[in-house]
């Protein structure tokens, strides 16, 4: 019985979330962007999932709906690709608030993500994770506080930086 009461609020937050990344799709839909409501779902599933494997807890939820408004105007989302880039943003986002230990903000990594993914990355999530935001986690880590411009040259190669001088 016990069990019953706390899956409870579980199911109405999820419903909520739900309701809350539909209600999203009057700014998306300008892009040409929507979500169904399994897509909502499922976005909600992978964030249970991303918190659960990073052993973290949400309080507030909100991030989905932040990671959607942010990234809507994106150049590299298309109506084929955003469920699938969002749930792959999502589990980007919880991965590397453990990895940047908490030192940023929610909506500082956010907009970091955004835009690493538009302008350095173009479009690529693999490019973003592995290259980008693990730059940004392991300046954090080292102590460095200039973070958000350590990325800003990564297409200026060794050669180059040689002949510059």
């Amino acid at each position: 019985m016990d069990h019953n009461f706390m899956l409870l609020p579980t199911v109405m937050m999820n419903k909520l979330a739900i309701k809350e990344i539909i209600n999203c799709n009057e700014v998306t839909s300008r892009y040409g962007l929507i979500l169904s409501q399994a897509g909502a779902q499922e976005l909600v599933e992978t964030r249970a999932e991303a918190l659960s494997s990073n052993g973290r807890i949400e309080f507030s939820g909100g991030i989905i709906k932040k990671l959607i408004i942010k990234f809507c105007d994106s150049p590299f989302l298309s109506q084929f690709n955003y469920a699938t880039t969002l749930n792959d943003l999502i589990e980007t986002f919880y991965y590397f608030k453990n990895e940047t230990l908490d030192e940023i903000s929610d909506d500082e990594l956010i907009s970091l993500m955004k835009k690493y993914f538009d302008q350095n990355c173009q479009g690529s999530i693999e490019l973003l994770q592995n290259r980008e935001l693990e730059t940004l986690a392991r300046s954090i880590r080292y102590g460095i506080s200039d973070y958000a411009d350590l990325c800003e040259d990564t297409d200026t190669s060794f050669d180059e930086e040689i002949y510059d001088e």
